[in-house]
């Protein structure tokens, strides 16, 4: 049974840094990039950041690839984002994936 659990929000004040965790237990195949979204209050889940996890090459959504850094540990199963001069629109759910799996979410709250 795969389990996929983020950690690591919070409320921080904008132009802050805040880093996200995410560890896969269980098997999933590592030809499965893994990878962070985000949800805003009353809009859809978007894309953040991804990383390849057998070539570790990282991929961004446009808005934050100055700012966030995927990277990921394969001993310990775990995906980071690194957020720095956070926005107040990056306030949101952050979500991470792979394969078809989801974690539960963890609050970003990005006040101005």
């Amino acid at each position: 049974q795969v389990q996929v659990v983020e950690s690591g929000g919070g409320l921080v004040q904008a132009g802050e840094s805040l880093s996200l965790s995410c560890t896969v237990s269980g098997h999933v195949s590592s030809v499965y990039a893994r990878g962070w979204f985000r949800q805003a209050p009353g809009k859809e889940r978007e894309f953040v950041a991804g990383i390849g996890w057998d070539d570790g090459n990282p991929f961004y959504e446009n808005s934050v690839k100055d700012r966030f850094t995927v990277s990921r540990d394969k001993a310990k199963n775990t995906i980071y984002l690194q957020m720095n001069s956070l926005k107040p629109e990056g306030t949101a759910v952050y979500y991470c994936n792979v394969d078809n799996y989801w974690g539960q979410g963890t609050q970003v709250t990005v006040s101005s």
